[in-house]
């Protein structure tokens, strides 16, 4: 507690008291009331950040959700060809989200790009551009975050009891009835885990935009976290980006506290009660 104290609680209150300041960084710092959230609220660009942070947190989420469930079951078979098959997926995490940005950043150029120099048509579209760029970029947070998901699947799957699929064969289960009956149910806090990792850390995205993009073209994909840092340390505006901040952190306690109470996850109850 003290831990978390030291390094949570008092930053927190520090960011939320700035919120209330005015202060480029440097100078002294001066008490602004509300002028800050005002601006927040009513500044354009901060209103399009969080839109498009509301876009992102949705799309990587359907994105991720069904295929990292799909690959954690495939990954958790006994045959050797999946655990081979396990390590290939498991590669996007040994890669810093630095290297992956830069690394998609040179694919994707559509002047020296890898994309452009094989040849095909339709794979030298300007995928920086502003109507494809925020699409590239999402599509990189799943090829880097799947195999992270998938590997929780694969790790609840394992814990589930082989004898309930056992059992269910000998009454004539399908493959299908035993995913949708056994798997998917007996997953359910795995789900609910996964989720809020990937809707929360979807809001907080910040290292993968910035490499790739930095929040262009224009303000394309300049979502909440980067016209938060944009704002503090590029426009010096430190208690505009505090409240932007201070907004980050509402929006996601508020995304994981919900899914934990509506999905009955805090109640922590055995799921192998009877087995």
């Amino acid at each position: 507690m003290a831990f978390f104290g030291v390094f949570a609680l008092v930053p927190l209150a520090g960011v939320v008291y700035f919120s209330f300041s005015s202060w480029n960084g440097m100078g002294p710092i001066q008490w602004a009331g509300l002028k800050n959230w005002v601006a927040v609220f009513s500044d354009t660009r901060t209103l399009n950040a969080m839109w498009l942070s509301l876009v992102v947190i949705v799309v990587t989420w359907l994105i991720q959700a069904p295929i990292s469930l799909l690959l954690g079951v495939f990954m958790a078979g006994k045959q050797r060809y999946r655990a081979a098959m396990s390590v290939i997926y498991f590669l996007p995490l040994l890669f810093s989200s630095a290297a992956i940005g830069i690394g998609f950043k040179a694919m994707v150029d559509p002047n020296f790009g890898l994309l452009s120099a094989i040849g095909f048509g339709w794979l030298k579209q300007d995928f920086l551009g502003a109507h494809m760029a925020l699409g590239t970029v999402m599509f990189v947070i799943a090829w880097t975050f799947i195999p992270f998901h998938s590997l929780l699947y694969q790790a609840g799957v394992r814990q589930i009891p082989e004898t309930i699929y056992e059992a269910a064969v000998i009454d004539g289960a399908s493959p299908w009835s035993l995913f949708w009956h056994i798997t998917l149910p007996q997953l359910k806090y795995t789900i609910v885990t996964s989720s809020t990792l990937m809707l929360v850390g979807a809001l907080t995205y910040f290292d993968l935009f910035y490499v790739i993009t930095q929040g262009g073209p224009g303000n394309a994909t300049r979502i909440l976290p980067l016209d938060m840092y944009l704002t503090g340390f590029r426009a010096f505006d430190m208690g505009k980006a505090s409240a932007i901040s201070v907004i980050i952190v509402v929006v996601g306690l508020t995304l994981s506290l919900s899914l934990n109470k509506v999905s009955g996850a805090q109640r922590m109850e055995s799921q192998m009660e009877g087995v």
